[in-house]
């Protein structure tokens, strides 16, 4: 498995976010109402300020995930970066690729200065969820209004 890193506004990572954002407005639970995508901006994705990678294997590209950095905790002044957009083609699942990408972008924020990593994601998403508390992430307060979350999780990683 490699990761290699690309413009998040670019013709691949627009496909890769177009699947994964279909995918969820899919499966959305409609007690929520409609799923609202937001696609990312590039100067919010260029290092030092985050990465955005895909994820290949010998089959070529199988997903997509990024970090930014996002405003200071609070509380603390730590820097923070957030998970964004972590996603992996259905036939890729179950292979351990979500955790090694987690991980590749975790030790890419902790290069970049963060202290703290951040992430949101809605309930439906179980085996995201499970993928997040495994690899060392509690839930934390709402850092942001994202009106497709459910959950709010954090790790510190400085």
């Amino acid at each position: 498995m490699r990761f290699r890193e690309v413009d998040v506004t670019g013709a691949e990572a627009l496909t890769l976010l177009d699947a994964y954002f279909a995918e969820r407005a899919a499966g959305f639970p409609a007690a929520q109402g409609a799923y609202r995508p937001t696609y990312p901006m590039a100067e919010q994705f260029t290092p030092p300020a985050g990465v955005f990678l895909v994820v290949e294997d010998d089959g070529g590209v199988i997903g997509c995930g990024g970090v930014r950095r996002i405003q200071r905790r609070p509380e603390t002044n730590e820097v923070r970066f957030e998970v964004k957009h972590l996603w992996l083609a259905p036939a890729a699942r179950g292979r351990g690729a979500g955790r090694l990408l987690l991980e590749e972008l975790e030790r890419r924020a902790v290069e970049f200065g963060a202290q703290e990593l951040v992430l949101d994601t809605n309930a439906s998403l179980e085996a995201a969820g499970g993928l997040y508390r495994s690899s060392g992430y509690g839930e934390i307060e709402p850092y942001n209004a994202n009106p497709n979350a459910t959950h709010w999780f954090g790790k510190r990683v400085g």
